[in-house]
């Protein structure tokens, strides 16, 4: 047997997680110790769908909502799993509540699994749930959150909704990979990707939102139906403040005087620069700060909130 090369540090599985608790085969575990197999066809064919909540100061936010959306999908993609709505709800406090995190990243999952023969066929394979909770993270760290993103609009189209659904959430990222590489090699932190018409799309992760004289514009078309961007246009309606969707081509959102990114890893999120340039002062313009503001507040309405139950301590 020849002897390998020795493995460099991308290379090397380091074995390090972050804290955090998994279910999956009926158990729970530490989130180091929760696995697929190489066969499972959600790992091979990106073949799964998935939806991600999150819990802050002890409470998830809008849960309802997530559950609502992942089990349309389920039906979408002709997938099921041996749990209703309250089973997974109380599968995701779990997780929570034995992680003992206040804030956090609360994912659940459908993979198509795989068959005993292994057939391609998708009709025969048995689907597989999996649910983990870990510390909460953000699309922009705490300075991007004060100073704003720097995003850069790619050239790279957005799988088109002819092909994938985008109201499904699903693994199919390479084209949002390949965007912030794109947008990498400019020196910014994030891509925007357009769609087939060259309009604006959607970001790895998060729906896109501009204020143009006082009326804010989000995509309309193969973008994913975000919970976040739900909620802005919740508040955008009590603030009496117009949000619509429709098509937003890119001198639109260049030319915009404010901009901002929503995604249930950040929440509200301000874009100060695109491809280098401005965005109109350059700082987190106010309908945006007044956004973020309300958005964080509806996190103490009891009515988006369903409170986690902490195990005692002793």
């Amino acid at each position: 047997m020849r002897e390998l090369p020795e493995l460099s540090v991308h290379h090397a599985d380091p074995s390090t997680f972050p804290p955090g608790i998994a279910y999956m085969d009926g158990q729970y575990l530490p989130i180091g110790e929760a696995k697929i197999s190489v066969l499972d066809y959600g790992f091979l064919h990106s073949d799964a769908t998935y939806d991600v909540a999150h819990v802050w100061k002890g409470a998830f936010f809008r849960l309802e909502d997530h559950l609502e959306r992942f089990f349309s999908g389920l039906e979408k993609l002709h997938m099921t799993i041996p749990y209703d709505r309250a089973q997974v709800a109380e599968i995701l406090h779990n997780c929570v509540a034995l992680s003992g995190l206040q804030n956090s990243y609360v994912e659940f999952i459908c993979t198509r699994g795989m068959s005993p023969t292994f057939s391609r066929d998708p009709r025969e394979a048995i689907n597989r749930f999996i649910a983990f909770a870990i510390p909460f993270g953000s699309v922009a760290n705490s300075e991007q959150m004060e100073q704003g993103l720097h995003a850069a609009v790619t050239p790279i189209v957005r799988i088109p909704p002819e092909s994938v659904d985008p109201t499904v959430k699903n693994y199919h990222w390479l084209d949002l990979v390949s965007g912030l590489y794109v947008a990498y090699d400019q020196g910014a932190d994030t891509a925007i990707l357009v769609d087939t018409s060259g309009n604006i799309s959607e970001g790895p992760g998060f729906n896109i939102f501009c204020v143009t004289d006082g009326k804010i514009s989000t995509p309309k078309l193969g973008v994913l139906k975000g919970i976040t961007r739900q909620t802005v246009f919740d508040i955008c309606r009590e603030m009496q403040i117009e949000c619509v969707a429709e098509d937003v081509p890119p001198t639109k959102l260049k030319r915009a005087d404010e901009v901002f990114v929503t995604s249930t890893a950040g929440g509200v999120m301000p874009v100060t620069k695109i491809d280098a340039a401005p965005v109109g002062s350059g700082s987190p313009g106010s309908i945006t700060r007044r956004i973020t503001e309300s958005y964080w507040r509806m996190h103490e309405d009891t009515q988006n909130r369903m409170v986690v139950e902490y195990p005692a301590m002793a």
